[in-house]
């Protein structure tokens, strides 16, 4: 391996860095948003309430991301009107938009699905005391249901948002120089693959483990009521 090609070329992996670490945690925070009331909705008996979502989440697990991102990008631009709308909103004329609407897309209909399953495993015994206490449909939501949800929800989520840290790298293909953006121009100047990929490849490599440690962190402090509820156990026993 040629060293000097990677120490010459680091401030373009640096730029590339900061525009995934851009890109990456605002497509999973808008998601998250997104994800709460869509997982509240498929969980309803309506199916004019349930199977608009039902059908978005189908749509957007059932298809790669790439797929999704070349409709967005390529496809929009054949809709009638949108020349004149791009004039007036720059924004949409840039690949940064597309690439974090189609993340923030595909992470809402995968988390939402994981929320959704962990809302319905909540206990019955807990909906029925807070209705023995009084609280409200919305009121048993907010203060029952959707902690314990998000709380039992952490690992699954975790494993979304590292997929959705990996699946990032298809934002280079709708021109954007992300990480792999910009190992795909080290390796075109130098012809050095190993070079241009494996340290693309250590920089992503150390934000996982990064994400990895943020929500073991999370897990042992929302958790945390388990292990005394262990311990206690344990000296009994």
């Amino acid at each position: 391996m040629d060293l000097q090609i990677i120490w010459d070329e680091l401030p373009l992996y640096f730029d590339g860095l900061l525009l995934t670490v851009q890109l990456v945690p605002l497509a999973l925070a808008i998601g998250f948003v997104l994800a709460i009331p869509l997982a509240i909705m498929r969980l309803s008996k309506n199916p004019f309430i349930n199977f608009p979502v039902f059908a978005f989440t189908y749509a957007f697990r059932g298809t790669p991301l790439i797929v999704q991102l070349f409709l967005l990008y390529y496809g929009v631009g054949q809709f009638e009107g949108y020349s004149e709308l791009a004039k007036e909103f720059s924004f949409l004329k840039g690949a940064y938009f597309f690439a974090l609407a189609g993340f923030t897309l595909n992470t809402a209909a995968y988390t939402t699905e994981i929320f959704r399953g962990a809302m319905a495993q909540t206990s019955f015994g807990e909906v029925e005391a807070a209705k023995a206490c009084g609280m409200s449909q919305s009121l048993i939501f907010r203060r029952i249901i959707i902690p314990s949800a998000l709380r039992r929800a952490l690992p699954a989520y975790s494993n979304e948002v590292i997929f959705m840290l990996h699946g990032s790298a298809l934002a280079s293909t709708i021109t954007l120089v992300d990480l792999t953006g910009a190992a795909r121009i080290v390796m075109s100047r130098y012809y050095a693959p190993y070079e241009a990929f494996i340290t693309a490849g250590v920089f992503y490599f150390f934000l996982t483990f990064a994400f990895i440690w943020v929500f073991r962190q999370l897990e042992n402090h929302y958790n945390r009521h388990l292990k005394r509820r262990e311990e206690t156990i344990q000296v009994v026993t």
